[in-house]
């Protein structure tokens, strides 16, 4: 047999040349790899805090102007009803600087005063309460005042003693009546 033995290229090892090492890259030192997590971290919560302190001022801002929007709709729904009353007192005013009026005029006058007044309330959506008789008591629109014995049918209005008024489909204040008692 020969001696041509060739070495195993998988067994053979170079030969290290000097100043070199063979070890694997050596791994980040962890104090390093903390302070840059750390410092990425800070950064992080520092645009978190920037974030937050934005929206809440955002939301601020939205309540503030949603109060001012509120407040600005009831000192003009104040006026608009202010402006829709004075025709009315324009009206007593003048029917009261009459001083010979007869009591037909003052009757006239008043009910044209009336009119106008029903007129503006209807603008401002301020609407009578006033059931016919007959009509079936309904206890969030009247305020029974008393029983009566009646031919009508049990629970409904016999009569009305004072019209009640709705403001906006809301009871301002319920009509009273009088309401037929049951058989």
């Amino acid at each position: 047999m020969s001696d041509n033995h060739q070495p195993d290229p998988a067994q053979a090892t170079p030969a290290a040349e000097p100043g070199s090492t063979t070890e694997s890259p050596s791994p980040v030192d962890p104090l390093v790899q903390a302070q840059a997590e750390l410092a990425t971290l800070q950064a992080k919560s520092a645009e978190l805090a920037d974030q937050y302190l934005r929206a809440k001022a955002e939301a601020e801002n939205a309540r503030r102007r949603a109060e001012e929007e509120i407040a600005k709709t009831r000192r003009f729904a104040v006026e608009s009803f202010a402006e829709g009353m004075l025709p009315v007192v324009d009206s007593l005013e003048t029917g009261l600087a009459i001083k010979e009026a007869t009591p037909e005029q003052i009757r006239e006058g008043a009910e044209a005063t009336l009119r106008q007044l029903l007129a503006a309330l209807e603008r401002n959506k301020v609407l009578a309460i006033n059931p016919a008789a007959g009509t079936r008591f309904d206890p969030h629109q009247h305020q029974a005042i008393s029983v009566v014995p009646s031919e009508q049918e049990a629970n409904t209005v016999v009569t009305v003693l004072q019209k009640g008024y709705l403001i906006a489909e809301r009871v301002l204040r319920p009509a009273l009546v009088t309401v037929s008692a049951p058989k």
